[in-house]
């Protein structure tokens, strides 16, 4: 089951077991749970992932919602997953990592770049995380918009436009997550990252990247390399035209 309390964007109702996809009713059943758990201790906390908030919003958020409705049996498997309009949703492991990564705290200002289904964006706010989310195709925006409702999730801002350019009237954020291949990093970006803020982004041509981590200590901007990745392109002014 799916808690999702803070709000900034009305009160949602309340997280269920079952839920509107699709045009048909959607159980999140003991068995999807099982699977749930088995995804966290084989892919996640087997491959070092030990961040106990990152563990408990992967083990409560419903994959399956997210994902195709045929597809709904391969949900919890090891693998990326396409979607819609050309986007895929990631590898479970590689949301608990870039998660884990950025580390949102309860409160925090968190911009995500690329909402596409919702279900990274379903991971911040399930961390407690107020997210401001920007998705450049509008049917992907709406349709997640609508599931995260259904779901109960009150705490996110929804943005359709180029998330490139980032968005400057809410900046600064304290983490910044791009679920998108950049060919480098987008200077908004940078520029509307807070004092101490973390920003999580693939960098690289459009087959892979390096999933890089920048931290901004004063005027002073950090880099490391995480780990070899593969994302769909982010589209934009900073991105790929």
């Amino acid at each position: 089951m799916l808690m999702m309390e803070n709000s900034s964007h009305g009160n949602g109702p309340p997280a269920a077991d079952m839920l509107t996809h699709s045009g048909s009713t959607l159980a999140d059943t003991p068995e999807d749970r099982r699977r749930r758990h088995e995804m966290v201790r084989r892919q996640i906390l087997a491959r070092g992932v030990r961040n106990p908030r990152v563990i408990r919003a992967m083990a409560s958020v419903p994959r399956h919602f997210f994902t195709r409705r045929e597809e709904n049996a391969a949900a919890y498997s090891d693998n990326a997953m396409a979607s819609d309009y050309g986007q895929t949703i990631s590898q479970p492991f590689m949301v608990a990592m870039m998660t884990a990564e950025l580390n949102p705290t309860p409160q925090q200002r968190i911009l995500e770049i690329g909402t596409g289904t919702g279900y990274q964006t379903a991971i911040l706010a399930r961390m407690g995380a107020e997210v401001f989310t920007i998705e450049c195709v509008p049917e992907l925006s709406r349709t997640a918009e609508n599931r995260l409702r259904q779901l109960g999730v009150a705490n996110i801002h929804y943005r359709i436009g180029d998330g490139s350019m980032g968005w400057e009237s809410f900046a600064p954020f304290g983490g910044i997550l791009v679920t998108a291949g950049a060919p480098a990093v987008p200077q908004p970006l940078l520029e509307q990252l807070a004092d101490g803020g973390k920003l999580v982004i693939p960098i690289g041509d459009t087959s892979v990247q390096m999933l890089k981590c920048f931290r901004r200590r004063g005027d002073t901007i950090g880099e490391t390399d995480i780990l070899d990745c593969r994302f769909v392109p982010l589209r934009g002014q900073y991105g790929w035209r």
